[in-house]
């Protein structure tokens, strides 16, 4: 990649170009004057739990069993009878 020379406006900020427009980065001052931007994906609070070893086992395991499962109209039937017999 060619090195770009780029000035920090009066406001601190500097322009990584508009192809980059709205991703989310990470600036890491790694030593004084030396800043690493990489950029990144949040995952918001309330869906961490989503990403721990266990939650992520069981739904890997539960889309396995839903690719090996052959569904059809009459499991979408029978469903529909015991969902109306329960109300």
């Amino acid at each position: 990649m060619p090195v770009e020379v780029k000035v920090i406006g009066n406001s601190g900020q500097i322009s990584l170009g508009k192809q980059n427009a709205g991703r989310t980065v990470m600036v890491e001052e790694v030593e004084r004057g030396v800043w690493m931007i990489r950029t990144a994906q949040v995952i918001p609070d309330n869906e961490l739990w989503l990403h721990t070893p266990e939650v992520r086992a069981s739904l890997d395991q539960a889309l396995e069993w839903s690719n090996r499962t052959k569904r059809t109209d009459a499991d979408l039937a029978a469903l529909s009878r015991k969902i109306k017999r329960t109300k």
